[in-house]
């Protein structure tokens, strides 16, 4: 498990430019964005939210709902802050600290129902309990409801070269593209626990999954 301490020390400075240089290869996260389910009054999360660019995103672009936003590392989350203010969207943006693996809707956030809708933006790849932070996101959304997903896929209909390439550059910064993830959605859904919805980014360069719970 990565701790506060080694996220804080990967991210005090690359904070500042991480949303400039991100852009370029987290392809897909507009697309989550506009493609979620919701309704007015709706409370979605984000799991991992960084510097929360894709919270302002989505609050300016829902005025009608609420967001919340969880992540490991202090230093993420001050830039966070930062970012929430100066948008003035610090009424309708929470954030907290906390590992995904632990949230809890009412100890994490003070709320007595669970969340409407929950994402995660290219943050499974960076958990390594996934499979943990997966399960405390359905026990935290209501019946019915869904958390999505877009994050790396294998590149399978991409050049060879620039799949060696891509991985290597992630590595660099623990990003691990993990095929079990995907398999393990899909046994979910056999098991009945939710159905899974799967789509391509840029020929496999990513995925857009949504993951809807049975009850």
């Amino acid at each position: 498990m990565a701790t506060t301490e080694e996220m804080d020390a990967m991210y005090r400075w690359t904070r500042y430019v991480y949303d400039i240089t991100r852009k370029y290869y987290l392809l897909g996260r507009d697309r989550l964005l506009r493609d979620m389910e919701l309704k007015s009054g709706d409370r979605v999360l984000e799991i991992g939210c960084g510097t929360a660019r894709n919270l302002i995103r989505l609050a300016k672009q829902r005025p009608d709902i609420h967001c919340y936003g969880l992540d490991v590392s202090t230093e993420m989350l001050a830039t966070a802050a930062a970012k929430v203010k100066s948008a003035g969207l610090e009424s309708r943006i929470m954030l907290q600290h906390c590992f995904a693996e632990q949230l809890d809707h009412r100890a994490t956030f003070g709320l007595e129902e669970p969340f409407d809708a929950a994402f995660f933006s290219y943050s499974l790849s960076m958990i390594p309990p996934w499979a943990q932070a997966i399960d405390a996101a359905l026990a935290n959304l209501k019946p019915r409801a869904a958390f999505y997903v877009v994050d790396f896929w294998d590149q399978a209909d991409l050049p060879a070269w620039f799949q060696v390439i891509l991985k290597r550059w992630l590595e660099l910064f623990h990003v691990h593209y993990r095929p079990e993830l995907l398999d393990h959605l899909r046994q979910m859904d056999a098991q009945g626990i939710g159905k899974l919805t799967l789509h391509s980014v840029g020929g496999r360069y990513a995925y857009l999954a949504t993951f809807r719970k049975s009850k």
